[in-house]
């Protein structure tokens, strides 16, 4: 199961709480102003400023 769209649309990122959206291979969610990468692990997305990959 994915994200789905109505959870994609109020999820901000932790860091700077603007808008974030879906990877290309679907498994994160990336912020382009932070340039961090919000893992989704078993279809939760783990918005945690310290566990974000750096892009």
């Amino acid at each position: 199961m994915a994200i789905s769209k109505e959870l994609l649309e109020i999820l901000a990122c932790p860091k700077c709480k603007g808008d974030i959206h879906l990877n290309d291979k679907g498994d994160g969610l990336i912020c382009d102003r932070c340039r961090l990468l919000y893992e989704i692990r078993d279809d939760i997305p783990i918005m945690l400023i310290e566990e974000a990959k750096p892009l």
